[in-house]
């Protein structure tokens, strides 16, 4: 297994985005993907390796989001993904690109919560339908279904 600076290195941004996604809150991201990374140490001994270590991390965020939403009474709201130039396109295209995903992102807002959160999982996380199953304690094709009709939704608004 990797050590812990590996695995914070190739997972923070991941758990940040997916609570930033969920929030829309880059404070709130931070903290819980900090938080997240100190459950994860203290328990790391509990994890047996029957699905990534992404899922693993997710779930802990996910849990503890949820915290925070009953302590503090948030609420789960519009998610914007931070948009990066990654690669040496030309800003015209980055601009399209930047345009295409905020639109699609605009989209999101407009499906249910656990509908959004289906597809940020799969769009951003890359996670298969068997993880987010069991990130959502749902089944594999429950997830599969409700990506499916979030695709659905959003075609039908010209977004994919």
């Amino acid at each position: 297994m990797k050590n812990i600076d590996e695995i914070y290195s190739e997972y923070a941004n991941l758990i940040k985005n997916y609570i930033f996604s969920i929030t829309r809150d880059k404070e709130l991201s931070e903290e819980i993907m900090q938080e997240t990374f100190v459950v994860a140490i203290n328990q790391i001994d509990n994890f047996r390796g029957e699905c990534k270590i992404s899922v693993w991390l997710c779930s802990i965020a996910k849990k503890i989001l949820y915290k925070e939403t009953k302590k503090h009474n948030l609420r789960n709201i519009i998610p914007i993904d931070e948009l990066e130039i990654t690669d040496n396109k030309s800003i015209e295209e980055e601009c399209i690109k930047n345009d295409n995903k905020l639109r699609l992102y605009e989209a999101l807002q407009n499906l249910d919560v656990i509908t959004r959160e289906v597809m940020y999982l799969r769009l951003t996380g890359d996670l298969t339908f068997k993880e987010i199953g069991k990130i959502l304690n749902k089944s594999e094709n429950w997830a599969r279904v409700t990506f499916f009709r979030g695709k659905q939704k959003l075609s039908k608004e010209d977004i994919i």
